[in-house]
C-alpha cells in the first residue's frame, strides 16, 4: 500500500459553504492513483466538512437555516463566550456535522454521486484560514 498526504489551506470569508471537490481531485490526480481511498480531515473546532447537493445552492442555504435554529449565535445559556457570540454555536455545529470524511477513489476521481460535492462548511462569521489534511491510500 502507498500513502500520500498533503495539507491545504482554504481562506473563508464568513459563514458559508465552499466546494472543495475540485481541489481534492487535483491532489488525487497528482498521485496518479486509479483506485483507492481519500480521507479528508479539517483541523478546526468551528468549521466542518460535508457531502451534500452540489447543483442547487438552496440546499446549503436551507442547511444553514436549520443549523441557525439548532445552534443560535449568542444564546444566553452558553458559558463559552470569550471568542464572540458565534463561537459556541460554531462548536455545536461542528460536533453535529463532521471533521473527517473518507471517500472511495475510482478512475482517479472522488467516487461521488451525480449531485454530490465535498464542502468545507465555515461556521464562524469572520475570515479564517482553515487547514485540511488529505490522505490518499492506494
Amino acid at each position: 500500500m502507498t500513502i500520500h498526504q498533503q495539507q491545504i489551506t482554504i481562506t473563508t470569508n464568513g459563514r458559508s459553504t465552499i466546494n472543495i471537490t475540485t481541489e481534492i481531485e487535483r491532489i488525487i490526480r497528482k498521485t496518479r492513483v486509479q483506485i483507492g481511498l481519500c480521507h479528508v480531515f479539517i483541523h478546526h473546532t468551528s468549521a466542518s466538512l460535508m457531502i451534500t447537493e452540489n447543483a442547487d445552492p438552496d440546499v446549503r442555504r436551507d442547511m444553514e437555516t436549520i443549523f441557525t435554529r439548532l445552534a443560535p449565535d449568542g444564546d444566553p445559556e452558553y458559558y463559552h463566550t470569550l471568542e464572540g457570540s458565534d463561537d459556541m454555536s460554531a462548536h455545536i455545529r461542528t460536533v453535529l456535522t463532521q471533521t473527517e470524511i473518507s471517500i472511495p477513489i475510482s478512475n482517479s476521481r472522488l467516487s461521488l454521486g451525480t449531485w454530490q460535492g465535498l464542502f468545507l462548511w465555515e461556521h464562524r462569521v469572520g475570515r479564517f484560514q482553515r487547514t485540511i489534511t488529505v490522505t490518499i491510500q492506494f
